[in-house]
């Protein structure tokens, strides 16, 4: 089935809609309240006179809405900017409510809210229009298309500030994707308003089939969005609008997306005499793309080329240096390749370059592009002009991040003073990076590449030298900086740390001669840094411990710690009196590491151990806890939230449960010590209160060796708790008998695999009486026995009707016998025989006891090797729809009386040629029928 919602009745039954239901506008009491909630915030905003001068004005205005909530937001809002009879009265009375056509027509109530926003705010929404319905255009990208139309100028916060007016208004809505990102998208009825009210100047094709002789000669901005599929009529259309409107004037040309050759050929051929574009969107798929006059479109001001993956080896365009009124360039979307015409510095007006740090490193003389305000990336390139660090003294509008590679091919302090890094106050990161087979590094080179004091975030790596720069290791010059990254350095003095008074992130990696570490390290005694709040460690062989001053608090503010290939440390500060706000601890690759108990405290919640090979230990994030050959103790105390537990391959070990948790999952594999111990309070076990509904044991084996088997019920101790649900138990030996399960009334799912010494003594057939679900294999005749017993017991309350939908059972014939199968047949639906090597055919009478089971469904025979034939009245099983015979290599044929009728799935491998033919035939009665191999 497939759901599509659309407000147009002929696009319904286009796509052939079988039961559509129609959504009118709310009821009018409902509208209305909720009306009133888009007015005020609350009741408390409502003021006092409200009913007596407000009430049926709004009432009035509600009923125009047509009980659309889009317009209850939109015009609620315009209400609440003046609360006064004379701006609700003049909304009332706006003409254009006349203009309603129909009894759902809420267009004209948002023409009221357009109407009333500022000239500037007017301006901007009109153009919005031209992007596609359900765009979500970026902050950057809309403030670059209103400068280039002149709206704004190139401060984009003025654009900011509009966009979040034209939001608060109701007219754009602002979204976040998974990584908090922000952008802006649009109702598709506001879509339409902006059409609306910018038709005159701006056109959107969205289709193949538009009436191009209604379109106004005046407009002046295109955008074209159709879909990619040719169609003859397409470039007759084209050809009309080319006749209709001055094509050689437009302003804009926004094409969003790549199309198949002939439609390329259309656009290209149709739109040949643009010439005074301001804007200028192009997909193209080889070179041929580009617009016939690509090169004489010297008045654009932003472009944006994006190119298919087919072609990675396509270059740029060589004119794109001619563009010298340039000043927004969007590369984000090219997948060509990364060189740049040599000229290309020639765009001296260009303020935002938009593409990856590859392309930013390859500008020469990007020292000419003045008003360039973000540059990802520069390279130092020995011996190539354009490339010197002195390119980057003239760009002082720098701002955001900047990447200086390649710094071991400056030759002294005065090259790298010409960067002019300490003037650039608008950078808030920069990665300072030699090469890692670079010659030793001069100490006064490090100290001119001194960044401004407003900066963030500082990277330093592979300075070979022996001394630190002294704006970070003597100076306290970087009050701003909150992350801090060295890598691959050998300073005889490391910053000190614990003086950067706003640092909230280190991390240190490959740094050589460190063997400990602390906050103070390099540093003169004094106040310690009390904002660090994460700490990195990578690849540092030398390091053995994190030493800790005595009476020293700065570690009360780190919350996370992450320590990996470090082979040699031993020493954290995870006492409860350090690291009293840890919240995330990762280790990997430190085998000599001692942890206390795990989590030491309950605020660690984000926890990971894992070993040399990277294969986890142990994890924790404060619901789900995993582990797996984990040595260390665990501090279940501090695990008060705990949900989910899966033990593995843990050994030596004693578990408990406890007795008021919020544990609701327990699984334990390959726990060849694990023992359970029964641990009384008050002479009881106080078990009724726990929430556990869930266990697993796999192939522990000594699950019960300390566990008392008492077979009268006051005696015995219930190793889980009486609302468990479901419980499965594979390989357990040691349990070997079913009073251990006698107070499990509430199961829903039992199953016991491999338990060979496990009998029915002691069962209680009550743990039954709300099962669902049952798998009783590799376990002697359990399974019978269990049925049998149910079926003859007393014990069961009067009227019971089994509710098992699924069993799961290798016995053939104890199952097929008339008591049990008489007791399953009002709910199985699911059977299933399963390494039952012993039956040949079914007998008369498990043909009969068959025939009982009126409400199966499916029907499974898995490695069945004995089976020759299936049941002789297999076809009499009216409600069965699945039927599965897997491994079950002695079956050479069908039975004469062949399938049911209502069968809708068989699946049978190793088929004869002799039952392919016979499916075949069955199949021509019954041609739904899905076979499977």
């Amino acid at each position: 089935m497939v759901l599509v919602t659309t407000r147009f009745p002929n696009l319904a039954k286009m796509v052939g809609t079988v039961d559509s239901l129609e959504l009118a506008g709310l009821e009018p009491n409902d509208f209305f309240t909720f009306f009133e909630a888009c007015i005020f915030n609350g009741e408390e905003d409502k003021p006092d006179h409200y009913e007596d001068e407000f009430d049926g004005i709004g009432r009035k205005i509600a009923n125009k809405l047509k009980g659309s909530p889009l317009a209850a937001k939109t015009v609620g809002r315009l209400l609440h900017k003046h609360l006064s009879q004379e701006h609700w009265n003049g909304v009332l009375e706006k003409h254009q409510w006349l203009k309603q056509q129909r009894s759902d027509d809420i267009m004209p109530s948002l023409k009221i809210s357009y109407d009333c926003l500022p000239f500037h705010l007017k301006k901007c929404f009109s153009y919005c229009g031209l992007f596609p319905e359900d765009h979500r255009f970026t902050s950057s990208e809309i403030n670059h298309f209103w400068d280039a139309m002149g709206i704004i100028d190139s401060n984009h916060q003025a654009g900011r500030d509009y966009l979040e007016e034209l939001v608060d208004n109701g007219f754009l809505m602002k979204v976040f994707d998974w990584a908090d990102r922000s952008s802006y998208v649009m109702h598709d009825l506001m879509h339409e308003l902006s059409k609306s009210v910018s038709a005159q100047e701006c056109l959107s094709i969205s289709g193949l089939d538009f009436r191009a002789d209604a379109i106004p000669q005046s407009v002046r901005h295109l955008s074209i969005n159709i879909e990619d599929k040719y169609d003859a009529n397409f470039e007759e259309k084209m050809c009309k609008l080319r006749e209709r409107i001055d094509i050689a004037n437009l302003r804009t040309l926004m094409i969003f997306r790549g199309y198949e050759e002939r439609i390329t050929k259309i656009l290209k051929d149709s739109l040949k005499e643009i010439n005074s574009l301001r804007v200028l969107f192009i997909p193209v798929n080889n070179p041929e793309s580009f617009p016939h006059r690509f090169s004489k479109l010297i008045h654009l001001q932003y472009l944006k080329i994006s190119s298919s993956h087919n072609d990675i080896e396509m270059r740029l365009p060589s004119t794109l240096s001619r563009f010298y009124h340039l000043k927004f360039l969007d590369l984000d979307g090219w997948n060509g390749r990364s060189d740049l015409p040599e000229d290309f510095s020639h765009l001296e007006n260009l303020h935002a370059f938009h593409a990856t740090g590859e392309l930013h490193s390859n500008i020469r003389n990007v020292g000419k592009m003045k008003h360039l305000q973000e540059l990802k990336e520069f390279h130092v390139r020995n011996g190539s002009m354009g490339f010197e660090l002195s390119e980057l003294g003239a760009l002082t509008e720098l701002q955001g991040g900047l990447i200086i590679r390649g710094l071991e091919h400056v030759a002294n302090k005065e090259e790298a003073a010409a960067a002019k890094l300490k003037l650039k106050k608008n950078l808030k990161e920069v990665e300072l990076l030699w090469g890692r087979d670079g010659p030793t590094t001069d100490a006064d080179i490090l100290d001119a590449l001194q960044p401004h004091s407003n900066l963030r975030a500082l990277t330093i790596a592979n300075h070979g030298g022996t001394v630190g720069p002294s704006w970070l290791c003597l100076d306290i010059w970087l009050a701003s900086l909150e992350t801090l990254t060295l890598e691959g350095i050998s300073w005889s003095t490391l910053p000190p740390f614990a003086k950067l008074p706003n640092l909230k992130r280190l991390k240190l990696k490959k740094i050589s001669g460190m063997h400990q570490f602390g906050l103070r390290c390099g540093g003169a005694p004094g106040k310690c840094s009390m904002r660090l709040n994460r700490v990195e460690f990578y690849e540092m062989p030398e390091l053995a411990e994190w030493a800790v001053e005595p009476n020293c608090h700065s570690l009360t503010s780190i919350e996370n710690i992450i320590c990996i290939d470090c082979p040699n440390v031993s020493v954290m500060p995870f006492s409860e009196v350090s690291c009293t706000n840890l919240r995330g601890l990762q280790v990997s690759g430190c085998p000599k590491m001692s942890l206390p108990s795990m989590p030491h405290t309950s605020i660690l919640t984000d926890l990971y151990v894992k070993g040399g090979d990277s294969e986890t230990l142990l994890s924790y994030d404060g619901k789900l806890l995993a582990v797996s050959g984990y040595g260390g103790a665990l501090a279940y105390h501090n695990m008060d939230k705990l949900e989910d537990m899966a033990i593995k391959n843990v050994s030596c070990i004693s578990m408990q449960f406890p007795s008021s948790s919020s544990l609701q999952k327990l699984s334990f594999r390959d726990c060849k010590g694990l023992v359970l111990v029964p641990v009384e309070n008050g002479g009881e076990i106080q078990e009724d209160n726990s929430l556990l509904q869930s266990i697993t044991t796999w192939g522990c084996g000594e699950l019960f060796f300390r566990w008392p088997m008492a077979m009268g019920e006051s005696e015995t101790i219930y190793p889980f708790p009486a609302p468990l649900r479901k419980l499965d138990v594979w390989g357990e030996q040691s349990m070997k008998s079913m009073a251990l399960l006698s107070n499990l009334t509430s199961l829903t799912s039992l199953s016991l695999i491999s338990c060979g010494k496990l009998t029915v003594d002691g069962f209680n057939p009550l743990i039954t009486v709300n099962l669902k679900e049952l798998q009783v294999t590799s376990s002697s005749t359990l399974a019978a026995d269990l049925l049998s017993e149910v079926a003859r017991t007393k014990l069961l309350p009067a009227g019971y009707v089994s509710r098992l939908e699924k069993l799961i059972v290798d016995n053939i014939c104890g199952l097929l016998v008339a008591p049990i199968c008489s007791l399953l047949a009002p709910s199985l639906h699911t059977l299933e025989f399963q390494y039952d090597g012993r039956v040949k055919s079914l007998t008369e009478e498990q043909e009969k006891a068959l025939q009982l089971l009126t409400s199966l469904e499916k029907l499974h025979f898995l490695w069945c090797y004995g089976l020759q034939s299936l049941p002789q009245g297999l076809h009499r099983l009216s409600s069965l729809k699945e039927l599965h015979v897997v491994g079950c290599l002695k079956i050479q044929s069908m039975r004469k009386e062949g399938l049911p009728v209502s069968l809708q799935k068989l699946e049978m491998n190793w088929r004869s040629a002799e039952i392919d033919e016979q499916i075949e035939k069955i199949k021509r009665t019954n041609p739904h029928l899905s076979v499977e191999e």
